[in-house]
C-alpha cells in the first residue's frame, strides 16, 4: 500500500520536515471504548509545562509557516491552537472518541496530528504548495462553504480538492473523521526540534488507542521525509 506523497518543492520549506502517516483499516474490527481519559491527562500535561522541547518545536512550525507566507500568530499550527486553548480554558472540549485521541496525541508530544476519513478520499493525500484556484470545503457562520487557498500555501489535498490548509491549519469538512470505522488516515508531522525517537513514540500512542477503540483493525505505517520527497516507498503493516 503505498501513501501518501510530497511534492519536491516542499524541501524548500522545510528540508527537515518527518512524518509518520498511519492509514488504519476497521472496516471489520469490533468497536471499543478507551480506558483512560486520555485527552484529560493530556491537558494537565501541558498545564503542568509540556514536553521540554515543545516551544522549541512549536516555534519551528512558526519560522516554516512564516516561509511560504502565513502569519502564525494569527492562524498557528494545529498543535500550537490546541495549547492555546488548554492555557486558555483549562481543557479541550470531547468531540468524539477518535478526535479526542489524536488531540491527546498532539498535545502531549507538540505535534501538529491529523486524522481523516480515507475512504472520502479521491487518489491519494498529496502536501504540495498551492496554484490559488483550488477548491476547499469548509464552514462558516454555520454554513457550509467552498473557499481557495492563497497562491503558494501549503496544502494537503487529494485528486479532487484541498483537505487541509495552510499546511496542518484547518481541515476541511469533505474528509473530515468523524466516527471509528472504516479506513481512517492519520499523519503525524514533526520539524528538527522534536527529538530522536519522539515522533515514533507519539505514532505508538495513537495506534495504540485506535487498537482499543477498534479492536483488531489493521494498521499500516510509513515514514514520509521532504529529503525523500521523490522516492516512492511501501508503508509498512504494523498489525
Amino acid at each position: 500500500m503505498d501513501f501518501p506523497l510530497i511534492d519536491e518543492e516542499m524541501a524548500e520549506i522545510a528540508p527537515d520536515f518527518r512524518a509518520i502517516s498511519i492509514l488504519v483499516d476497521a472496516q471489520d474490527s469490533a468497536r471499543g471504548v478507551m480506558a483512560r481519559d486520555v485527552l484529560g491527562e493530556a491537558c494537565d500535561f501541558v498545564r503542568a509545562g509540556g514536553p521540554a522541547w515543545g516551544e522549541a518545536h512549536l516555534a519551528n512550525w512558526a519560522e516554516a509557516y512564516v516561509r511560504f507566507g502565513a502569519k502564525p500568530n494569527r492562524t498557528p499550527c494545529s498543535a500550537h491552537a490546541l495549547k492555546k486553548r488548554v492555557e486558555r480554558d483549562g481543557r479541550i472540549p470531547s468531540i468524539n472518541p477518535v478526535v479526542d485521541l489524536y488531540n491527546a496525541v498532539s498535545l502531549r508530544f507538540a505535534i501538529p496530528v491529523g486524522g481523516e476519513n480515507f475512504d472520502a478520499y479521491v487518489g491519494k493525500p498529496r502536501l504540495t504548495i498551492a496554484e490559488g484556484t483550488e477548491c476547499f470545503h469548509t464552514v462558516l457562520n454555520g454554513e457550509a462553504v467552498v473557499e481557495q487557498p492563497s497562491k503558494g500555501e501549503v496544502i494537503w489535498r487529494d485528486d479532487l480538492a484541498v483537505t487541509c490548509r495552510r499546511w496542518n491549519w484547518r481541515q476541511g469538512t469533505r474528509t473530515r473523521l468523524e466516527t471509528v470505522g472504516g479506513r481512517m488516515w492519520f499523519i503525524l508531522e514533526s520539524l528538527a526540534a522534536m527529538p530522536e525517537g519522539a515522533l515514533e513514540d507519539a505514532a505508538k500512542m495513537l495506534v495504540s488507542g485506535l487498537r482499543e477503540l477498534a479492536p483488531g483493525c489493521k494498521v499500516y505505517e510509513q515514514e514520509i521525509t521532504t529529503a525523500k520527497a521523490s522516492v516512492a516507498s511501501s508503508a509498512r503493516r504494523v498489525g
